[in-house]
Protein backbone atom coordinates (compact mmCIF):
# COMPACT_ATOMS: atom_id res chain seq x y z
CA UNK A 1 0.00 0.00 0.00
CA UNK A 2 1.21 3.47 -0.83
CA UNK A 3 2.23 5.71 2.05
CA UNK A 4 0.66 9.13 1.67
CA UNK A 5 2.99 11.45 3.57
CA UNK A 6 1.37 14.77 2.77
CA UNK A 7 -2.27 13.86 3.22
CA UNK A 8 -4.94 16.07 4.77
CA UNK A 9 -5.47 15.54 8.51
CA UNK A 10 -8.85 15.57 10.26
CA UNK A 11 -9.66 17.58 13.41
CA UNK A 12 -9.15 14.46 15.55
CA UNK A 13 -5.78 13.75 13.95
CA UNK A 14 -4.50 17.32 14.32
CA UNK A 15 -5.68 17.31 17.96
CA UNK A 16 -3.66 14.18 18.67
CA UNK A 17 -0.66 15.57 16.79
CA UNK A 18 -0.69 18.84 18.78
CA UNK A 19 -1.90 17.34 22.06
CA UNK A 20 -4.87 19.67 22.40
CA UNK A 21 -8.65 19.31 22.46
CA UNK A 22 -10.98 19.85 19.52
CA UNK A 23 -12.39 22.92 21.30
CA UNK A 24 -8.90 24.41 21.27
CA UNK A 25 -8.45 23.71 17.55
CA UNK A 26 -11.81 25.30 16.68
CA UNK A 27 -10.94 28.32 18.84
CA UNK A 28 -7.55 28.66 17.11
CA UNK A 29 -9.26 28.54 13.70
CA UNK A 30 -11.76 31.22 14.74
CA UNK A 31 -9.57 33.55 16.78
CA UNK A 32 -6.00 32.92 15.67
CA UNK A 33 -6.37 32.13 11.95
CA UNK A 34 -4.98 28.62 12.30
CA UNK A 35 -4.36 27.30 8.78
CA UNK A 36 -7.34 25.08 8.07
CA UNK A 37 -9.33 24.28 4.98
CA UNK A 38 -13.02 23.57 4.88
CA UNK A 39 -14.11 20.59 2.79
CA UNK A 40 -17.88 20.54 2.95
CA UNK A 41 -18.70 20.35 6.65
CA UNK A 42 -15.25 19.13 7.65
CA UNK A 43 -12.09 20.99 8.54
CA UNK A 44 -8.85 19.59 7.14
CA UNK A 45 -5.25 20.48 7.90
CA UNK A 46 -1.86 20.20 6.24
CA UNK A 47 0.69 19.22 8.85
CA UNK A 48 3.48 21.39 7.42
CA UNK A 49 1.22 24.49 7.39
CA UNK A 50 0.23 23.89 11.02
CA UNK A 51 3.87 23.30 12.00
CA UNK A 52 4.88 26.62 10.42
CA UNK A 53 1.97 28.41 12.11
CA UNK A 54 2.90 27.00 15.53
CA UNK A 55 6.60 27.84 15.09
CA UNK A 56 5.66 31.41 14.11
CA UNK A 57 3.69 31.78 17.35
CA UNK A 58 0.28 31.58 15.67
CA UNK A 59 -1.56 30.67 18.86
CA UNK A 60 0.09 33.42 20.90
CA UNK A 61 -2.37 35.84 22.47
CA UNK A 62 -0.84 38.83 20.63
CA UNK A 63 -1.67 37.17 17.28
CA UNK A 64 -5.38 37.10 18.06
CA UNK A 65 -7.40 38.44 15.16
CA UNK A 66 -10.01 41.08 15.81
CA UNK A 67 -13.31 39.24 15.59
CA UNK A 68 -15.33 42.18 16.86
CA UNK A 69 -16.41 40.30 19.98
Amino acid sequence: MTDIRDRWLSVDEICKYLGVSSDTVYRWIDRFSMPAHRMGRLWKFKKDQVDNWVQAGGAAENNKKDSGR
